[in-house]
């Protein structure tokens, strides 16, 4: 059972009572009638083979208030996004798979490079881009949810919790925020948000300066999530990025878009697990050491569009005080894991604290030397207004792709 506080700039709804999920999709059900309900899946082809995405798919053929599922699928050949349809096929809700290395959709790609319109980089930003461009071109849904495929711990609970403020038409919530506990199998998981993100954000609050933003992004109890939803009419103006500062970006677009009280984040599970990242120490450029970069990067951009000036000092300054904060946390964390039973590797946990240090002063010097970097994807509206039908042609091309191999 969680606590009640209300102790952020955000309002924070909590699971106090273990509600019956049959109660929820009941409501969820009669919500549908007033605003349809939908789900993007950013998926690799790999996942389909993995344990998580089938042990997914079990849960959500027992939904009942869906309108329409939006799969992503990345790194797929022909014969693969063959085999990913007849993979989802069993799904009872009207469903779609985003062959993004298909010919048409990487035609469609082509077209919006020949504007500077298209994402720069692969990953996971690109993908759930275009499956939001094809949420806006489909239409069916006002309400939609997100979430990633290698949940190992996934139950169709953290779903209906997950989308339950932004589908509930007495609510005013525009984005919802999901969070949990990332204890699993006797430890305390979630090293880049534990020791990276809400240290950098204390330390910037000393080094730069007590703003309204950093209380904000400090108010989220998991700000790396990868399960957030949020109203259809987001979907238009959001700016995303399309490297590993994706969560953190969202969270940014939505401070610069809506007023606090349109937003909001939600206690969706009691236990969550996933495939975990190596720290990659060695390499920046993989793990959670490209992972933390592109995050501290992330940070400073929103901040600079705030006012806020750096220098090579201001980043020295910076890394000493973030690298004092988190080692305290560590001790914090180390005592909070003993006084529950759970395991807690100390050096571990120290070595990860100062490879983000380092790392920090890696984004600094990648943020001074590229100030004219552009981080995100363009906005939808923007999109469109330079190509109107863009949306008509990304729709064709998805039904064409699906009559092709279903047809």
């Amino acid at each position: 059972m969680g606590d009640f506080y209300q102790n952020g700039i955000i309002t924070t709804l909590h699971n106090l009572a273990d509600r019956p999920l049959e109660s929820m999709e009941q409501e969820l059900v009669k919500f549908s009638q007033q605003r349809p309900m939908g789900l993007i899946l950013p998926s690799l082809y790999s996942e389909l083979e993995g344990e998580a995405l089938p042990a997914i798919v079990d849960q959500l053929e027992q939904v009942p208030y869906l309108s329409e599922v939006v799969i992503g699928l990345d790194r797929a050949d022909r014969e693969q996004y063959r085999q990913a349809l007849q993979f989802f096929q069993r799904l009872p809700q009207r469903h779609r798979v985003l062959w993004n290395d298909g010919p048409r959709l990487q035609a469609l790609d082509q077209q919006l490079q020949a504007q500077d319109l298209a994402p720069r980089e692969l990953g996971k930003g690109r993908n759930v881009w275009y499956c939001m461009g094809y949420t806006l071109a489909s239409g069916r849904t006002e309400s939609v949810a997100l979430h990633d495929c290698d949940i190992l711990t996934y139950h169709r609970s953290l779903l209906a919790r997950l989308i339950y403020p932004v589908a509930n038409p007495n609510f005013n919530y525009e984005f919802c925020k999901g969070f949990y506990a990332r204890v699993a199998d006797g430890k305390i998981n979630g090293r880049v948000s534990r020791l990276l993100v809400t240290p950098l954000l204390r330390a910037l609050k000393k080094t730069s300066g007590e703003m309204e933003y950093l209380d904000y992004m400090d108010s989220f109890r998991y700000p790396l999530a990868g399960e957030f939803s949020f109203r259809r009419d987001v979907l238009t103006d959001i700016r995303i990025p399309s490297d590993w500062g994706l969560e953190i970006g969202v969270l940014s677009e939505m401070y610069r878009n809506y007023a606090n009280n349109r937003l909001c984040q939600a206690d969706i599970a009691d236990v969550y697990d996933h495939k975990h990242q190596d720290l990659s120490a060695k390499d920046d450029q993989g793990g959670l050491s490209r992972m933390s970069i592109d995050i501290a990067k992330a940070l400073f951009r929103k901040l600079a569009t705030r006012g806020v000036t750096f220098n090579s000092e201001n980043f020295r300054s910076l890394k000493a005080t973030y690298y004092r904060i988190a080692l305290d946390f560590v001790e914090t964390y180390h005592n909070d894991a003993v006084m529950n039973g759970l395991s807690l590797d100390i050096h571990n946990e120290e070595r990860a604290v100062e490879l983000f240090a380092e790392n920090i002063m890696k984004a600094g010097e990648a943020f001074l030397d590229h100030p004219m970097e552009r981080p995100f994807i363009p906005s939808w509206s923007r999109v469109i207004s330079a190509i109107p039908d863009v949306l008509e042609q990304l729709r064709a091309a998805v039904e064409a792709d699906h009559e092709e191999f279903t047809g």
